[in-house]
């Protein structure tokens, strides 16, 4: 299942590439890229295992940028 979802104060393209890989990495998930640009999250990843792909995948992205958010 694929959506997208926006970012809100990813400061660097740098740091939105490591959370790319990062996210792209978690059990479940097929594919993630960011848009650093578009400040967008578009994440391919298994229906039933969402929720707890993006619990995950915000515990990532906080952890590189403190001020970033993924906006439900």
């Amino acid at each position: 299942m694929k959506k997208r979802y926006n970012l809100s104060d990813v400061d660097c393209a740098n740091c939105a590439a490591k959370m790319e890989e990062q996210i792209s990495k978690l059990p479940g998930v097929n594919s993630a890229s960011i848009s650093f640009m578009a400040q967008k999250l578009t994440l391919d990843a298994d229906e039933d295992k969402l929720d707890e792909i993006l619990k995950q995948a915000e515990k990532i992205i906080k952890s590189i940028d403190e001020e970033a958010t993924i906006e439900y």
